[in-house]
């Protein structure tokens, strides 16, 4: 199992499993936010825990979490339930308690920018990108 916090702590999550890897994301607020997400299924492989404040893209499909005290971004969150009645939800891979359980995960580049689309991979692992 996986867990992370906001700096302050007052927000967490867990995730269960190995989730194979990160995804690194270009997209308008990814890049900004400079999170390294992993997914899955609300109260499935991810809970979270803790008040956040919830900003909500343009296109109304995303609920990006942080923590009101210290500000960092946590989760993101799907705003609207699947058919099958499950929440997609990532949790932000940067907030991980150890960093070591997660530097050897390969990185997954998604063109969210253009086209919206995977890229080739162009590091190897989460900890080719700290420094």
């Amino acid at each position: 199992m996986l867990t992370g916090a906001c700096h302050c702590e007052a927000v967490r999550w867990t995730f269960e499993g190995d989730p194979g890897r990160a995804t690194a994301c270009n997209c308008t607020i990814c890049r900004r936010y400079g999170a390294l997400w992993a997914y899955g299924w609300e109260d499935q492989r991810i809970t979270t825990h803790g008040e956040t404040e919830i900003y909500v893209r343009g296109d109304r499909k995303l609920g990006f979490h942080h923590c009101p005290n210290c500000g960092c971004v946590t989760w993101w969150r799907e705003l609207t339930p699947r058919s099958d009645g499950r929440t997609q939800i990532a949790v932000n891979l940067r907030m991980a308690d150890e960093p070591d359980a997660i530097a050897h995960l390969s990185v997954r580049h998604f063109d969210g920018l253009v086209a919206f689309k995977e890229t080739p991979n162009q590091i190897g692992c989460v900890a080719d990108l700290w420094f």
